[in-house]
């Protein structure tokens, strides 16, 4: 299998200034659906009932600067927002590319989850669903009520396996429901793992990448075996705290949000470029085929992050030198594990 943008989107932006939203390319997906290579991130400021609402406000005003790919998950508690903001916006529904995700403590019940994905979305069917992450939480009701262990750990346990969790995925892609299925977080390792049983090959794996974590061992696996790469904190973004685990003065709080952003050498083209920082950023992943969900709340800042210059090969160079392996998202805790995973269990 393989994946192919519909156009070169470097190539196109080398025939013009700027790419703006009607002229963004369609990566095709190894099923032959096809998902536009710029998204909007549809995860809250902050994991709390009043962010989650604030929510539609910003979103609307991404569907009316021409946004029609949406990014979000059970787990942001976002989806109701979501699907107002779209149906209020007037637009049909199938203008729209949606993903959301089943979360990690609900791999027990997929079915239930998803039903309620679409309950909250108020559609029929979604365009992409994703194993949000390889582990498994416990499950329970209660929103991101996560248990930890003694060592301070997010507790994780062997049953259902991402193997299992990803079969009954298959079964919602083998009804239509979903038009496309994937994977999140998944290294080499793990989706090895996956495809050993595996009837359906992810169409997408959503990873945190980024110029100081450019992944190009994992993003050559991928178009070996057909999957598309979609990056989430495109800019190197960190994590909005989803637990108390999350918080400032936790082992695992990410670090500086703006540190790529501040990087002399993305400055220096942006110079160049006359654009700013993160617009060199996103034009450096679209320019190799990834498919990015930035998320702004500011709606020039979503304009801009749709208008991106035409880097030279000089540039991407420069930005691919800038790699250090470093995630800003989710870093390790004092017991080296990340969601109660090792990094070597994740293949990091």
């Amino acid at each position: 299998m393989s994946i192919k943008p519909r156009a070169d989107f470097s190539e196109h932006s080398r025939t013009s200034p700027s790419t703006s939203m009607s002229q963004i390319p369609q990566v095709e997906l190894n099923n032959g659906t096809t998902i536009p290579i710029i998204g909007i991130g549809g995860g809250p400021s902050a994991l709390t009932v009043e962010a989650c609402e604030a929510a539609k406000k910003w979103i609307s005003t991404a569907i009316q600067a021409g946004y029609r790919h949406i990014d979000t998950a059970l787990i942001y508690g976002t989806e109701k927002v979501i699907g107002e903001a779209i149906r209020e916006s007037g637009i049909p529904r199938d203008e729209f590319f949606i993903t959301t995700k089943l979360p990690f403590n609900c791999q027990d019940r997929v079915a239930e989850s998803f039903d309620l994905s679409l309950k909250n979305l108020g559609v029929d069917y979604v365009d992409l669903y994703l194993l949000h992450w390889p582990m498994t939480i416990p499950y329970r009701d209660a929103w991101m009520d996560f248990p930890l262990g003694p060592d301070g750990s997010v507790i994780t346990v062997d049953s259902p396996t991402f193997n299992e969790s990803y079969s009954e995925i298959e079964k919602i892609y083998a009804s239509g429901r979903a038009k496309a299925i994937g994977v999140s977080n998944f290294s080499i390792k793990t989706l090895e793992e996956l495809l050993q049983t595996a009837t359906v090959v992810p169409a997408v794996n959503q990873i945190e990448r980024h110029p100081y974590l450019t992944e190009s061992a994992l993003i050559a696996y991928h178009k070996k075996k057909g999957i598309a790469t979609e990056a989430y904190s495109p800019g190197g973004e960190h994590a909005i705290a989803f637990h108390p685990f999350f918080s400032s003065d936790s082992s695992l709080h990410a670090g500086n949000k703006n540190a790529i952003r501040e990087d002399p050498v993305i400055n220096e083209i942006a110079a160049k470029h006359g654009v700013s920082p993160t617009q060199v950023i996103l034009a450096w992943h679209t320019a190799g085929g990834v498919i990015i969900v930035p998320k702004s709340e500011n709606e020039q800042r979503q304009k801009d992050n749709m208008t991106l210059p035409a880097l030279d090969e000089e540039d991407l160079k420069k930005i691919d030198g800038l790699d250090r392996g470093e995630r800003l998202c989710y870093e390790i805790d004092k017991n080296g594990k990340v969601w109660g995973w090792s990094t070597e269990r994740l293949g990091w």
